[in-house]
């Protein structure tokens, strides 16, 4: 019989991984080029206990609020989804990264020297990309609250006061909803954001300027950069002070000074000497009335004896003239609703102070207490009915009945429509810097809509809200982080376009189906590189090869424009 053969031993089968890169080595590139893991790790310092530093597992945080934008709960999965390194913690550290440990991480960043953090970060910004700190603009926005947060009333976490989450004014038109306010501040030079403060819900906007305005002063190294921002800023507590410190402004003058009452009724019967700034073409319809800008310096100074240039816009006399008939023809519609009511037999409005209650707050509600005259009014209805049962006849005798019904009349101002027609589209500006010119200033004022973009980006993008924390304390150290997150994003889209400027590019192709875009965000950069990937076979343990990321034409030309190296997407082991 014939010895049995054995079969040879089986060779272990190929294995692929695959592992994710995305986006990832292009911000840590920046992260990098600022040096926000040193300035943590120093301001946020960690024991020798602990088994992921502070300092990474917020610098974890940072990247996927500018990446990923998942929960705290959920970040260890998705550091897992990454190549090794891509989050800046090593792969034991990978294992040691729970909700908790990211949550200690955010209670030491509440203790820390925030603002002394903030301001060195800002300082490496202007040394390090070249931001220019002559022009800052402010503004502030609210994030709403889902809950009671009845612990959030400003109380002491170990020894640091913590922020009220309050009801207050609601830049999202939520009154329902508590909130905190956050203060951003930019400079003019690529719009990056170079200062931040988180404050109570209910916290006034002009108590908040001298502290910001000494906190640029800090950044600037100066004090003669020019800080430009809205009414809040008119206050002549908040002028003088900046004033007196040598520093310039630009704000707008609010309605309620008497300076605007003047010019209103001083332009009834007189036309300013306005001098065209900008005609430009309409930015949105390409068959639309052109956007004309013109700007005149007031005569007189305001009460501060400072320079007040008003400023007429073409398109906002338009929109302010669509929207005050939109405002009468709604409430004119309610007012015709309400006296239909009151004239049925089921009224349901049985006295006088609730019609009245009615009428205000169908004037208010729509603006239109200038233009609109209503008042309540007392209608008689009569009724004839016989003195004794039986058919009526000759000698039947009648009885009057008298019922009273409330009921409203209402007639349009057209004087008042034609006073206010005189004066639309135009406001005022202020400012204690006599050397700009009238077109200066409205430059300056024109930067301020940028912020409002970054607090759309911070909403909208980076999805700062729902905050899925309860801790104050947490949600304001998080916070810092999201400002953060929008400084690096700020850097990308300023390095790129800066970039494009020096080399000539007009467009690139980074819209969908490669539609040409003359303006690229940050969202678009990252959003060409979410899919990069790199693979590895392996067998029996060991790799046998690695397929690197394949960079496209367009993703190796974003590359060289914003001075990455194709061999960030390609980390060691």
């Amino acid at each position: 019989m014939a010895p049995t053969q054995q079969s040879p031993p089986q060779r272990a089968r190929f294995s692929l991984h695959s592992e994710r890169l995305g986006p990832l080595p292009l911000v840590n590139h920046f992260v990098d080029r600022v040096g926000l893991e040193e300035l943590l790790d120093r301001y946020v310092p960690s024991d020798a206990r602990c088994t992921v530093p502070h300092a990474r597992a917020l610098g974890v945080l940072l990247r996927s609020i500018i990446v990923e934008r998942e929960p705290i709960y959920r970040q260890q999965e998705s550091v897992h989804g990454f190549a090794s390194g891509m989050f800046g913690i090593r792969p034991q550290e990978m294992e040691c990264l729970s909700d908790d440990r990211l949550g200690r991480a955010l209670d030491h960043l509440f203790d820390a020297d925030r603002a002394g953090l903030l301001t060195e970060v800002a300082l490496a910004v202007g040394s390090r990309f070249g931001v220019r700190f002559d022009e800052f603009h402010n503004d502030a926005t609210s994030v709403s609250f889902c809950g009671s947060y009845r612990a959030a009333s400003g109380r002491k976490i170990r020894g640091r006061s913590a922020p009220v989450i309050t009801y207050g004014h609601s830049k999202a038109h939520r009154p329902d909803l508590k909130q905190l306010l956050l203060f951003l501040t930019m400079s003019a030079d690529g719009n990056i954001p170079v200062a931040f403060r988180c404050a109570d819900g209910n916290a006034s906007e002009s108590r908040s300027h001298i502290e910001t305005w000494n906190t640029l002063r800090a950044v600037a190294g100066r004090s003669d950069f020019l800080y430009v921002a809205d009414s809040k800023l008119c206050s002549r507590q908040n002028m003088q002070e900046i004033e007196r410190a040598g520093g310039r402004f630009v704000t707008v003058m609010p309605r309620s000074r008497l300076e605007d009452e003047e010019f209103r009724q001083w332009i009834q019967t007189n036309t300013p000497d306005w001098q065209c700034v900008w005609d430009r073409p309409n930015p949105r319809y390409s068959d639309g009335p052109r956007d004309c800008w013109y700007v005149w310096r007031a005569p007189l100074p305001s009460a501060e004896v400072w320079s007040v240039v008003w400023v007429w816009s073409a398109l906002l006399t338009l929109h302010q003239e669509a929207r005050r008939r939109r405002n009468i023809a709604a409430a004119t519609e309610q007012l015709t609703q309400l006296h239909e009511r009151l004239a049925g037999p089921k009224a349901r409005l049985r006295g006088a102070a609730e019609i009245d209650l009615k009428l205000k707050m169908i004037l208010e509600t729509h603006h239109v207490g200038r233009y609109l005259k209503v008042k309540r009014i007392v209608r008689e209805d009569h009724v004839y009915k016989q003195t004794r049962r039986g058919r009526p006849g000759p000698e039947t005798a009648y009885r009057k009945i008298t019922k009273r019904r409330f009921d409203i009349e209402w007639s349009t101002d057209e004087e008042a429509i034609a006073y206010d027609h005189r004066s639309d589209g135009m406001y005022p500006l202020m400012t204690n810097d006599r050397s700009l010119s009238a077109a200066q200033v409205l430059q300056a004022h024109k930067g301020q809509p940028m912020i409002e973009k970054r607090f759309e980006q911070i909403k909208t993008v980076h999805e700062i809200a729902p905050v899925l924390l309860k801790n104050e304390g947490r949600i304001e150290a998080l916070f810092t982080l999201y400002f953060l997150a929008l400084l690096v994003q700020a850097l990308i889209e300023r390095e790129l376009r800066l970039a494009m400027k020096r080399e000539g590019i007009e467009e690139l192709p980074l819209y969908p189906e490669q539609r040409q875009c003359a303006h690229p965000t940050t969202e678009q950069i990252l959003r060409l590189y979410s899919l990069t990937e790199r693979h590895k076979l392996t067998q029996d343990g060991h790799t046998v090869q690695v397929f690197e990321v394949q960079l496209t034409d367009l993703q190796r030309q974003l590359l060289g424009l914003l001075g990455v190296p194709e061999e960030a997407f390609r980390p060691s082991e």
